[in-house]
């Protein structure tokens, strides 16, 4: 694999990057985490193979800091990945949505531990014992922050009900904020949630909780929705309370996507 240039390593811990903009009186906006529009955007790197994942590293040619190792990179790749996302500077997102019975989830989060990723997404619909013995289990020197994802952004309100989940005309949101105030009681770092819901979760929790927001589409095609339901534009997101933003098929099925990148980077900095 061709060498990147690499980036500096910034913030491990992007709660404390987001306290520190407080406390110095830098603009951080509502929920936001750094003034740097690199460090709000999360690359995902949905690829079958390390070799396709790092060839899409190296076309970005380092304009992002930070990038997405999901469940089917990281079953194909394990860990050797995420080494080498780090060891060429960048943050790492593993977002595994580890979602079991609480000593599970624990023995999981313990086994990732120290494996180089910043941030370890667990899923909040496992209920608030299972989020605090992942909790209790990420105190480990070096573990990840924890990320508890709420409802996926592939679902809608008609899906919910599918499932059992209400009925009424705002059961998502109330579906939403519920899974988040399970998630903060329980000690959680963050959240994950559709910018359809983020301003409401902002209000609800207030500003130092982390909120990464999916389904991101560039300007003039969140339209294209593919297998997501609930999406927003890079500007939307950010004018209402998201810290990091994950992008992915628009940038990795593009036959640019340093442009693409770079777009949404334009996005994120004209909304800070």
């Amino acid at each position: 694999m061709d060498k990147v240039t690499a980036q500096p390593h910034v913030h491990k811990d992007p709660a404390a990057a987001h306290k520190q903009a407080q406390s110095t009186g830098a603009k951080t906006g509502e929920g936001s985490l750094r003034t740097d529009a690199k460090e709000r955007l999360i690359v995902a790197l949905d690829f079958p193979s390390a070799d396709k994942a790092m060839d899409l590293v190296d076309r970005l040619d380092g304009c992002c800091r930070w990038f997405k190792v999901g469940m089917e990179l990281y079953y194909a790749a394990g860990n050797r990945v995420i080494e080498e996302l780090r060891k060429r500077g960048y943050e790492v997102f593993l977002d595994l949505k580890l979602h079991d019975i609480p000593n599970t989830v624990a023995g999981a989060v313990r086994s990732v531990a120290d494996v180089g990723a910043s941030l370890l997404t667990v899923h909040a619909g496992g209920g608030e014992q299972m989020m605090h013995a992942a909790v209790q289990a990420a105190r480990a020197p070096g573990a990840p922050k924890l990320l508890a994802v709420t409802v996926l952004t592939s679902m809608d309100a008609a899906e919910l009900r599918a499932v059992g989940v209400g009925g009424a005309a705002n059961a998502l949101h109330t579906q939403v904020l519920r899974l988040a105030r399970l998630a903060r009681s329980a000690g959680i770092n963050g959240l994950v949630c559709s910018a359809e819901e983020v301003e409401a979760v902002r209000a609800a929790m207030g500003p130092e909780m982390l909120l990464v927001v999916p389904g991101i589409r560039p300007a003039g095609s969140a339209g294209q929705r593919d297998d997501q339901r609930r999406v927003a534009s890079a500007t939307e997101a950010i004018a209402r309370g998201a810290s990091m933003l994950v992008v992915g098929r628009p940038i990795t099925e593009s036959a640019n996507p340093a442009w693409v990148a770079a777009g949404i980077l334009a996005e994120i900095a004209g909304a800070l």
